[in-house]
């Protein structure tokens, strides 16, 4: 599997997301599986969250992200699921692979195609990088975290251009799901149906394999 999707796509994997109790946990947890350390990403003020980053291949990034201790709670849900009580209460066992971006370079069609889950497209921004981002309401995750939040770059910069190269390279991605159709129609709709293998089972899990320096490793919810 190639992560990137063919150009008719309205979409192509940008990166994906790890959270943690803890930024140092997180980065903790990379390092030790894979043997290359997250570089320090930056605050996300209106989330109330901050992230470290690795790069897995051009343009396409893994996101460590907790919730920042310093930051004041923000006045609404924070995004990827991050103030779930069953969530919190995972990441304090072992940080878990909850979900994946996807990038396009028209997000207004891309949700259009997509899911109703995938709520508003919101603009954000941090430091020089500009982006808009579909947010749900309520800060779930689409498809319980197998159909990709939607960013589309405004900066002419991607966080991974200004990632050291770390050996580390996404080989693929697999999800399971209770009614795996239903998820399968919608990645075909943004033609990233080669970019996640998703399979039927009563949990919904999401799962990424990594080439690094350790060998092969995988990334689990």
């Amino acid at each position: 599997m190639t992560p990137h999707a063919s150009h008719t796509a309205l979409a192509t994997p940008d990166h994906l997301v790890l959270a943690a109790a803890t930024l140092a946990d997180g980065i903790d947890y990379v390092s030790s599986l894979t043997g290359a350390v997250p570089k320090p990403g930056g605050k996300h003020a209106t989330m109330g969250t901050h992230n470290a980053l690795l790069r897995l291949g051009e343009r396409l990034y893994l996101e460590v992200i907790a919730i920042d201790p310093a930051a004041p709670k923000p006045g609404r849900p924070r995004w990827f699921g991050l103030d779930g009580v069953a969530l919190q209460a995972e990441l304090l066992e072992q940080p878990r692979l909850i979900h994946w971006v996807a990038r396009t370079l028209d997000i207004d069609a891309a949700l259009r195609a997509s899911s109703p889950e995938h709520g508003t497209v919101q603009a954000l921004s941090r430091g020089d990088y500009r982006w808009r981002i579909t947010l749900p309401d309520d800060g779930a995750l689409p498809g319980k975290g197998l159909v990709p939040t939607l960013i589309q770059w405004e900066s002419d910069t991607h966080p991974a251009d200004r990632l050291p190269a770390s050996q580390v390279a996404l080989v693929e991605m697999a999800g399971s799901h209770p009614e795996p159709a239903s998820i399968r129609l919608v990645l075909a709709r943004l033609g990233l149906g080669d970019a996640l293998h998703v399979s039927f089972d009563r949990e919904t899990r999401l799962a990424a394999m990594l080439r690094t320096p350790r060998g092969m490793v995988t990334l689990t919810s």
